[in-house]
């Protein structure tokens, strides 16, 4: 299963913390990471998945693979900038949410267009997404949501 780590490129070191554990969870699991290939959350997911041997996508905002940060294992740049955000979603089967801001909110909103369940870990309270209070939590949650 793809699993879209969706959150802020400005994040604390708590959100980052929660980024790399969730990561760390996702390839544990078996499951890939997909995000939006640049730092903070998007960062942290990526090198909590490569240090538990799993796979990363990097779906940039930019026409630049190369402006992918150095735990993605497969960027698709797209020049798109936030208009990327639907296609972080639509290439995972769930996603979880980890702080950020309105460009969260929209990949939020999105992932909900397309019927892709949503867990959260200190994001916006929103209908429809999971409060989770950790990160094997909020991925058992997806998990249980897809295979149901």
């Amino acid at each position: 299963m793809r699993i879209s780590i969706i959150g802020g490129g400005t994040v604390t070191d708590d959100a980052r913390e929660t980024a790399a554990q969730t990561g760390r969870v996702v390839a544990r699991r078996g499951h890939t990471v997909v995000c939006g290939g640049l730092g903070g959350v998007m960062e942290a997911a990526c090198r909590g998945a490569k240090a538990a041997g799993g796979d990363t996508i990097g779906i940039l905002p930019t026409d630049r693979r190369a402006d992918a940060n150095d735990y993605v294992d497969t960027p698709i740049a797209t020049g798109l900038g936030h208009g990327r955000n639907a296609l972080v979603v639509m290439n995972g089967d769930a996603a979880v949410a980890i702080d950020g801001a309105g460009g969260t909110l929209s990949e939020i909103g999105f992932s909900l267009v397309f019927d892709r369940p949503v867990a959260g870990l200190g994001t916006h309270e929103v209908r429809g997404v999971e409060a989770c209070e950790t990160p094997a939590e909020a991925v058992e949650y997806v998990e249980s949501a897809v295979d149901g």
